[in-house]
């Protein structure tokens, strides 16, 4: 008799039969499938262990599995199973069930190159320019990826399926940057940590034998501390002109460290500065709105209406005359400014806030501009090269800030800077004029910067002694 197969078949009529020997083919045929089902449903559960206890217990599933194929009942089967979530492939083989691997999560970093932008590092990541899109669709919260410089690193952790699950970047040494799949994964969520700065105090104190900037070299001063000093003392002391073998300097300032390690200097808190005899102090105070400047122990702003030079640490090549002899035009011509020499292309900035009354060529000035300062002050800046961006008539300019550049057009046998200073019309020699003073501190914030104060200025004069006792 040809049996077809129990598959593809009304199951029921084949029970219906009430022959004894169908009922022991059916029984059998039952306890078969009952046995199957189990064996699978076993090995469902060995899967869901990791791989050390698959290889341990492997022939007691085994063993277990069988026990299970004699002893399964049509109620054991009625039960539906609790499987694990695992994704499982289909095969046609209950017994060589193929187990489809979880998705892993890798982390790749990438350094920026020159001339590489967002696009292509993706690209090299093996992103898609829509998953890039997604990351700057955030806006402002990603705009520091637009300005990446080659040897930054960009840190992404890709999924085997090749989905941008994390994104890291360094700001800088004290932000990174978080891009995060959300958990329904329609978009990204970033977010920014700030890393704990550990601030401490240091202290460096210098003579100098030649310049500033060599005695600040070997006292350990960075370049960036050096500019800052002689940005807080500018106003009384000419870096150009005024250093002499002999003065010296201390310094009390900010040092960031992070994990330990050193950052970066910070702040300049408090220094001194002893120039041809006379000494100038300045501490550094922030007021309750936030707004911070240095002050001279008594209150009083180190700052001045106007800066004393308007091109930093350049040579004076011709001094204040009215009756100097023009090297071009060979004979008496006042020289009514100050002459700095220094190349082309060195940036002159303005000495005072003012707004730009003349911008152009002037006879023999070349190109100049003029600035007025209120009422009863006027500076001149002649022989540029060429003005800054911006820089027009009627213009509304900054103490510091950059006009224009050093050049030698009109009149000039060199590249220098010509500097004239005016009080109500009348030239003054910069070098020697009296400037106006900044506002001083507000009453109401002396009580609280004598407070302030009195540390950093007794930690000066400690300093002083010492370096004095050394020298000696």
């Amino acid at each position: 008799m040809k049996h077809s197969p129990i598959i593809g078949r009304d199951y029921k009529a084949r029970m219906a039969d009430s022959s004894p020997i169908n009922k022991r083919k059916h029984h059998y045929l039952f306890m078969l499938a009952g046995g199957l089902i189990s064996l699978g449903a076993a090995a469902l559960l060995i899967i869901s262990n990791d791989a050390e206890a698959i290889r341990n217990d492997l022939p007691a599933a085994l063993t277990s599995a069988q026990t299970a194929l004699v002893t399964t009942s049509a109620a054991h089967i009625s039960k539906p199973l609790a499987l694990p979530h695992t994704p499982v492939a289909s095969a046609s083989n209950s017994q060589n069930i193929a187990i489809a691997a979880p998705l892993i999560d890798k982390w790749k970093e990438i350094t920026v190159k020159k001339g590489d932008n967002l696009s292509l590092i993706f690209s090299r990541a093996g992103l898609t320019p829509q998953q890039l899109h997604k990351v700057l669709s955030l806006g402002k919260k990603t705009k520091a990826l637009t300005k990446i410089f080659p040897g930054d690193k960009l840190r992404f952790n890709i999924s085997d399926d090749k989905q941008l699950k994390a994104l890291s970047y360094d700001i800088d040494q004290t932000e990174t940057l978080h891009i995060t799949q959300r958990s329904d994964n329609k978009g990204y969520a970033a977010t920014t940590e700030k890393h704990q700065i550990d601030t401490r105090t240091a202290n460096s104190s210098g003579v100098i034998t030649s310049s500033l900037f060599l005695g600040a070299q070997k006292a350990g001063l960075s370049d960036n501390l050096t500019m800052e000093l002689a940005g807080i003392f500018g106003w009384d002391i000419d870096f150009a002109l005024d250093i002499r073998k002999g003065d010296s300097f201390t310094v009390v300032y900010e040092a960031l460290y992070l994990d330990g390690k050193k950052l970066r200097n910070g702040k300049i808190l408090a220094a001194e500065f002893n120039n041809r005899g006379k000494s100038y102090q300045a501490v550094r105070y922030t007021d309750s709105k936030g707004d911070s400047d240095y002050y001279s122990p008594d209150g009083k702003s180190m700052r001045k209406a106007f800066l004393r030079t308007p091109v930093e640490f350049s040579r004076i090549s011709s001094r204040f005359n009215l009756k100097r002899k023009h090297p071009v035009l060979n004979k008496i011509r006042a020289h009514k400014g100050v002459d700095y020499a220094a190349p082309t292309g060195t940036p002159i900035r303005a000495t005072g806030d003012g707004k730009i009354v003349h911008r152009g060529r002037k006879g023999g000035y070349g190109k100049t501009i003029i600035i007025q300062h209120g009422s009863r002050y006027s500076t001149r800046y002649a022989h540029m090269n060429n003005y800054a961006r911006g820089m027009k008539n009627g213009k509304r300019v900054k103490q510091g800030q950059i006009i224009g550049y050093v050049g030698s057009t009109g009149l000039a046998t060199g590249p220098h800077l010509h500097y004239e200073f005016r009080l109500n019309g009348a030239v003054r020699n910069p070098l020697t004029v009296k400037l106006p003073d900044a506002g001083p501190l507000p009453k109401k914030y002396r009580a609280d910067f004598n407070n302030k104060s009195r540390p950093f200025l007794a930690q000066l004069n400690a300093l002083k002694r010492n370096t004095i006792a050394l020298n000696d």
